[in-house]
């Protein structure tokens, strides 16, 4: 089994139903003998409505469909991120995090009845078209998909390599949708690029947690060291519309700039189990100062290194608060090749203790990437891990703050590439001044 903190994508559906989910429920209802007579009534009324409906609808009813609908019901009801992935979906998924996979290159989940894009993944068709992070999608190939399940989305949005698709997109903002055609390819995301800014700052761009993510990372910094040597005036970790992957991965390149120390920690069901995960040795450019960019679309694994590194001082956030997923999904394979049960299994949280999830980590400065308006800006607040239908809540009892305009964000006339990372370069350059001026007094 492995543990993954990621969003539903493009790429993987949620199909099936097997008679393991249904004797695993019952089973695991506990020693309680009333409790397990309770289930198993349950079960006689779910066969006999099944056999009404079978008998008496007004058309034929594809039993296995009816039936595959009842488990991702019953999944959905727990929590977002909870599903059945059937074997060709289970091997889509260990495709995908293993760093190429075909597709159109975005994250996806339920919102409000619509497929709601968290993320497009970099260099990805989606990216070129300039989807984004809280556009909807209405339609395929002008035929609506509203309220339809995801699963069923990102199978209509599969096909042939070269082939092309329109999406339908409702933009907060805009008063009408319109039409993006895609053209399907192999995706082969680079989770990790890297250059030089401002002649003497490293930036390293994390889109992805996947199997390859700390090797890609190693390289990145090993380049920028050759290029800068060992203390860079700055470094910047961009993780804005990283939706996240793998914990493992998230934990490894937490520890690329950490010494020691708690990188994050799980709970699950029982407050007993706990499992904490602490940097290995090996940090980075131990001497310079590092500035981590977030945004609304950073999410789960990302938060976990944005977290860790904010927790142990050893960074600074800038951006808008992020996402706020902090539960850990583990893949269960299931027997006889029938897939695999993705399930919520726990809770993780940040070296301090602080549970994010509904909530999201806060930058130290608060910065927006472009001009926002107001119709916008009430679109950014239900775009969030907490307006998700059956989201878990925060055990802490925290509460995500809400947005407002931030003080600091590029004019409406703003003609730059990349406010957020301007301001980043220049909040390191007042470090560095400072750490300067410290050492002369000193």
């Amino acid at each position: 089994m492995r543990s993954w903190l990621m969003g539903t994508a493009v790429g993987l559906t949620a199909l099936g139903f097997t008679t393991v989910g249904v004797s695993s429920l019952a089973w695991s209802a506990g020693s309680n003998t009333g409790n397990q007579e309770e289930i198993y009534q349950q079960l006689d009324l779910f066969a006999e409505i099944l056999a009404r409906v079978d008998s008496e609808y007004v058309v034929d009813v594809d039993d296995s469909e009816a039936m595959k609908s009842a488990i991702n019901g019953m999944l959905a009801s727990l929590d977002p991120h909870s599903s059945y992935l059937a074997a060709d979906d289970y091997e889509d998924m260990q495709v995908q995090t293993s760093g190429e996979y075909g597709g159109l290159g975005i994250e996806v989940q339920a919102k409000d009845g619509y497929v709601e894009i968290v993320a497009p993944i970099d260099d990805t068709p989606a990216s070129r078209a300039d989807l984004r992070s809280g556009d909807l999608v209405s339609a395929i190939d002008g035929v609506s998909i509203v309220g339809q399940s995801p699963n069923d989305a990102i199978t209509s949005m599969r096909g042939e390599v070269g082939t092309d698709i329109t999406l339908t997109i409702i933009r907060a903002g805009e008063d009408d949708t319109f039409d993006v055609t895609l053209t399907r390819e192999i995706i082969r995301p680079k989770s990790v690029i890297h250059r030089i800014e401002d002649e003497d700052i490293g930036y390293v761009r994390i889109s992805a947690f996947n199997e390859r993510t700390t090797e890609l990372l190693d390289e990145s910094l090993t380049a920028i060291r050759e290029e800068l040597g060992p203390n860079p005036a700055g470094l910047i970790i961009d993780l804005r519309n990283n939706p996240g992957g793998l914990l493992d991965q998230a934990i490894s390149v937490s520890s690329m700039f950490m010494s020691s120390g708690e990188v994050v920690s799980t709970r699950g069901r029982d407050p007993r189990d706990i499992q904490r995960y602490n940097a290995a040795p090996g940090e980075r450019f131990p001497d310079t100062p590092i500035m981590v960019l977030i945004n609304g679309g950073s999410a789960s694994a990302a938060e976990i290194v944005a977290g860790a590194l904010q927790d142990m001082e050893r960074a600074q956030v800038l951006g808008m608060t992020s996402f706020g997923k902090g539960s850990v999904q583990t893949v269960i394979p299931l027997s006889a090749q029938r897939g695999a049960l993705r399930l919520t299994t726990a809770r993780y949280y940040t070296p301090s203790g602080r549970s994010i999830q509904g909530t999201g980590i806060e930058p130290d400065f608060e910065v927006a990437s472009r001009f926002i308006t107001e119709d916008e800006l009430e679109a950014m607040r239900r775009f969030s891990e907490a307006d998700l239908p059956n989201a878990l809540d925060n055990d802490s009892g925290a509460e995500r703050r809400e947005i407002h305009l931030p003080e600091d964000m590029p004019s409406e006339d703003y003609e730059g590439d990349d406010y957020q990372l301007e301001r980043a370069i220049e909040q390191l350059r007042t470090i560095t001044l400072s750490s300067l001026d410290a050492a002369r007094a000193g």
